[in-house]
């Protein structure tokens, strides 16, 4: 078995995402044509469609060194070289934090090199991956494997530097090698690493991203308050033959552990390096009870279920993969990590396309599906009318476009009770707004920095950090309070609605502060762990702890611009519904008016009358045709689901399920 099978599952979620991008495309159009459309519609689709384009998974490989990391990372995805394409030996071979991924606009595959002395700047990594010129670039020549396998040699390079210079770079000397010189170390040469080239599976939206141990963790805030949190799966390593050290267990705890409390995040233990207790003579069922024993105590030292943690050999792995040798395979039990990365992660990642485009476009389809059905029931009704009043349809079809009329003039009416509503909604979203604006959250970050500037004790920090993260939690109070305001005055609109329209109850979307809040007291955790459990906090106040502070600031401006964007757009589309039910229903009446003013205009016989109408009700079916053939396109189980599979998710205390 090979990769092929999570090859197959992302290709078929990929194609899933075409599809849907295909079908709201189509209900776009179809919108445009029958003169449904809205700028708020439109909006929301183009949103829809923005996220499909850009989503894609992203794999993050987390443990200690000698773990057998990038080992893992080349048996799973690079055994079709014949070699090791990562460079991967014994002792520290990620030196720096690499991220692997497929950029199509990029004309040749490339890695980029970050320099370590970039740390002394405040500039976060994401912040240089917006300056080009700070890289080291080296081509890549993807029909030469040893120029590859020479090329990602780079990564793992490392240079002298003296201690004292190391330590302002961040770096603790006791988690350092000797460079066998006194007062020089050796350190990471660069900072991080961006590896771009084309390979199947990256080439459909995989990303990789390999970490180095707990001294990078500790001292690359970036990647633990930002990379790995917006991870799909974090594979955390460990080794058979050392079990759960204490510096594993300070990277799972500090590192790992929270990552699952409240993000969709697939969270997997590898016990790697099982082929130590492989021993021909005790027998294969010995060693699978010694491997099932270390096994459960990894599992019950990490605080997860046992089916969590997954015993491989990634070295036996990748060479049973070049030798193509498929009891050597299944000696390795890679097959079983690859199978719950493809049942896994693509199911997580399907749920949540679902929940964040499908069930939103599903929700306007059904509007608009309920609204052609509403017209077409009174084209029925009216058709049948003109067929038994054949003698007097023409004063039949004056009655009935004065009946039109006053539909539409209800409907005109209800549009401009809901236009008014929203200018009120508005208001309210501006209040929202205005409870994180970015001046206030300015003021709070202006005294934090006075006060970390004036205070490097740790009481003085303590306080420092409490106090910043009090200020935010009221701004966020005084959001909650804003947001019951406009969560009441939102619901009795809904209520309204549903009174008047009792076959079309729609429930009123309330803004939720849940996740932020949630969101706030991860930041603030990390800001605690780090007070914690760095000694260097105190030794070295310049530079690791003003760049750990820059991070944490750089999110907590990102969770506020996210809260405005949040707040903005809910105000924006909360009545969505109401106006996109009442606005097609005005303008199908319109439409609906005119076709009946044609009629009786017509010195027609009542016959050819009766036809023109039935050609109108063809047309109107044809429309709800095609809405019930995007409505089932759009329903279609994701294609994990449509295998039947029932996949059990880790989370929060809970399993989830997917079934079809």
């Amino acid at each position: 078995m090979s990769m092929e099978r999570l090859s197959q599952q992302v290709t078929a979620y990929v194609a899933w995402k075409r599809q849907l991008m295909r079908e709201i495309t189509r209900y776009r159009s179809w919108l445009a044509h029958n003169h449904l459309s809205s700028d708020a519609v439109e909006a929301k689709l183009e949103r829809a469609l923005k996220l499909l384009r850009t989503d894609h998974i992203t794999l993050a490989f987390v443990g200690e060194y000698s773990r057998g990391k990038t080992e893992l990372i080349n048996s799973l995805f690079f055994s079709e070289y014949g070699q090791r394409m990562l460079p991967s030996r014994a002792g520290r071979t990620t030196m720096c934090p690499t991220e692997l991924f497929f950029d199509p606009r990029s004309e040749r595959s490339y890695i980029r090199l970050l320099p370590i002395e970039t740390r002394a700047a405040q500039a976060s990594v994401a912040q240089f991956k917006r300056i080009p010129s700070h890289w080291v670039n080296i081509p890549l020549d993807l029909s030469d494997p040893d120029n590859m396998v020479q090329a990602f040699t780079q990564v793992a390079k490392t240079k002298p530097m003296p201690v004292a210079q190391a330590i302002q770079l961040g770096f603790h000397p006791d988690m350092l090698e000797s460079a066998g010189k006194p007062g020089i170390v050796l350190v990471p040469a660069w900072r991080h690493a961006i590896v771009n080239f084309d390979h199947p599976l990256l080439r459909q939206g995989l990303r990789i991203l390999d970490t180095p141990g707990l001294n990078a963790l500790g001292s690359e805030p970036e990647l633990t308050l930002s990379m790995l949190p917006s991870a799909q799966a974090i594979i955390f390593l460990l080794s058979a033959d050392t079990g759960v050290t204490a510096s594993d267990m300070a990277v799972w705890q500090q590192h790992i552990l929270h990552l699952d409390e409240e993000n969709p995040v697939c969270l997997l233990a590898v016990l790697n390096k099982i082929d130590v207790l492989w021993d021909d003579l005790a027998g294969e069922a010995f060693v699978q009870h010694a491997i099932e024993k270390i096994r459960s105590a990894t599992a019950k030292q990490l605080g997860i279920a046992s089916e969590n943690v997954l015993p491989v050999s990634a070295k036996q792995a990748l060479l049973a993969k070049v030798r193509k040798d498929q009891a050597l395979f299944e000696r390795s039990q890679l097959a079983d990590l690859e199978t719950l990365l493809c049942e896994r992660i693509v199911a997580q990642k399907e749920r949540l396309i679902e929940d964040r485009v499908v069930n939103q476009v599903l929700g306007l389809l059904q509007n608009s599906q309920h609204v052609l059905n509403l017209r077409l029931g009174k084209v029925r009704e009216q058709h049948q009318l003109l067929s038994s009043h054949q003698q007097d349809n023409g004063q039949l079809l004056f009655e009935l476009t004065a009946k039109t009329k006053e539909d539409h003039g209800q409907h005109h009416k209800r549009l401009l009770g809901l236009k008014t509503n929203q200018r009120l909604l508005k208001r309210q979203g501006d209040l929202l707004r205005n409870s994180v604006r970015s001046e206030q959250l300015d003021g709070h970050l202006e005294l934090l920095g006075k006060n970390l500037t004036g205070s490097w004790t740790t009481f003085g920090i303590n306080q420092t950090i409490l106090h910043f993260f009090r200020s935010l939690e009221a701004d966020l109070h005084n959001l909650g309070h804003e947001a019951e305001l406009a969560n009441k005055m939102v619901a009795a609109i809904y209520r309204r609605h549903n009174e008047d329209n009792p076959l079309h109850g729609v429930d009123a979307p309330l803004f939720n502060l849940k996740r932020p809040l949630r969101e706030l007291k991860q930041l603030q955790v990390q800001a605690d762990q780090f007070r914690l459990h760095l000694k260097t906090i105190l030794t070295n106040q310049s530079t690791l702890s003003r760049r750990f502070f820059a991070t944490l600031v750089q999110e907590v401006i990102g969770l506020h611009q996210r809260l405005r964007q949040d707040a903005e757009q809910w105000a924006s589309d909360a009545l969505m519904p109401l106006m996109q039910h009442t606005l097609e229903n005005k303008q199908l009446l319109e439409t609906h008016m005119l076709r009946l003013k044609a009629l009786a205009q017509e010195t027609q016989q009542s016959r050819q009358r009766s036809q023109h109408l039935a050609g109108y009700n063809s047309e109107l079916e044809q429309q709800l045709a095609q809405a019930n053939d995007m409505l089932r396109v759009l329903r279609r189980p994701a294609p994990v689901q449509r295998q039947g599979k029932v996949v059990s998710l880790p989370g929060a205390g809970r399993n989830l399920s997917v079934a079809e």
